[in-house]
């Protein structure tokens, strides 16, 4: 599959799309990196943007823990500086709006780029002045400049984060603060084998967004099994599930969840350098998704590790899974009609696209 990252003029679907899941600590631009490694006076083994690439990328499938060890490289050169956040949000409006994108959801962990009143100050820094909350108003700041910019409408999920349940009522907070100046939803990232029913902080949190209606997306069945992915549907009651792959383990769930037209967050090229999906083509689950008409978009996910764009995705999908350009316009469809937009603003959205997707 080497042929799906390289570089063309030619988009395989030239309408306008939705993106549900891309996080932003995983779509920085390395020169953005290097900026900041020098301007704190940070090392990280890098002499310039393509060397850092080099130690960042994942060319070839993996392992999720081999994935997310790779934000250990950059994520101290970010974390904790005021300038550095502001300017990861605007810069990736800017990327998206170079991809097509008209809407997009991005997420984020406030906590993982604070160095304040979180415990414990992650990637070893220094405790200084930065709070999750100050996070979440800088990356705001950032969006609202790019929306103003570059023509393209975002909001923010904020993550949970398995390994910390003390964050969650944190997050659950600032969600409820922040319903209605850019943050739209819940979102549980992390190690899936860490059971969300021992860990009460998570469901404490998903009950609380329940009781004050915030819209709840989880990241289940990617590497985890099936049951993973019941746990977020029947417990945190998960809106969306992001990536899913591994419902299809388990037919009566998987059938339940086509019923209930849950969607789910699909990212392709993601979940075969992740390991998540065999990276023999005919057997992804996406192609079973679309035969059985399944509620699914297609996303990016973490495009800095995957040196990818949503055109990678989009290639892959069309070349290896059989993907029309009416299978496009569905699944874009589908985004919006599942994205976590106000209802007047997600039917001008759902609006828009049609009437883009009836030009000839």
């Amino acid at each position: 599959m080497d042929n799906v990252n390289t570089n063309s003029n030619a988009p395989t679907f030239d309408k306008p799309k939705v993106e549900l899941h891309v996080h932003l600590d995983g779509a920085i631009r390395p020169e953005t990196v290097m900026y900041f490694a020098k301007k704190r006076g940070i090392c990280i083994g890098a002499e310039n943007a393509e060397h850092l690439l080099q130690q960042v990328v994942m060319k070839k499938p993996g392992t999720l823990t081999d994935f997310l060890n790779k934000f250990h490289i950059y994520m101290p050169t970010l974390a904790g500086d005021k300038e550095a956040v502001k300017r990861i949000a605007y810069e990736l409006v800017e990327a998206k709006s170079k991809e097509g994108v008209v809407y997009f959801e991005a997420r984020y962990s406030p906590h993982l780029l604070a160095n304040t009143a979180v415990h414990p100050i992650p990637w070893q820094q220094t405790k200084g002045d930065l709070t999750p909350e100050d996070v979440v108003n800088l990356v705001n700041q950032g969006f609202r400049e790019g929306e103003r910019d570059f023509n393209v409408k975002v909001r923010s999920i904020l993550c949970c984060m398995r390994h910390e349940p003390g964050w969650s009522a944190d997050i659950v907070e600032l969600c409820k603060k922040y319903k209605k100046d850019g943050v739209v939803a819940i979102d549980l990232a992390g190690d899936e084998s860490i059971n969300v029913t021992a860990n009460m902080g998570h469901r404490k949190a998903y009950e609380e967004a329940v009781k004050h209606g915030i819209h709840r997306t989880v990241h289940a069945g990617e590497v985890g099994p099936a049951s993973v992915v019941r746990e977020a549907y029947e417990v945190l009651k998960a809106e969306r599930i992001g990536h899913g792959y591994h419902t299809l383990d388990d037919k009566e769930l998987y059938r339940e969840l086509l019923d209930k037209r849950i969607h789910f967050e699909l990212c392709p090229w993601s979940s075969i350098i992740t390991g998540a999906c065999c990276p023999e083509s005919e057997k992804h689950p996406a192609i079973r998704f679309k035969k059985d008409n399944a509620n699914i978009s297609l996303s990016t996910d973490d495009p800095f590790i995957l040196k990818s764009t949503l055109e990678t995705d989009y290639r892959l999908a069309k070349w290896f899974m059989g993907f029309t350009e009416n299978d496009f316009k569905t699944v874009n469809l589908n985004a919006a009609r599942s994205s976590f937009l106000p209802n007047k603003e997600k039917e001008e959205l759902i609006k828009n696209l049609k009437e883009e997707y009836e030009k000839e």
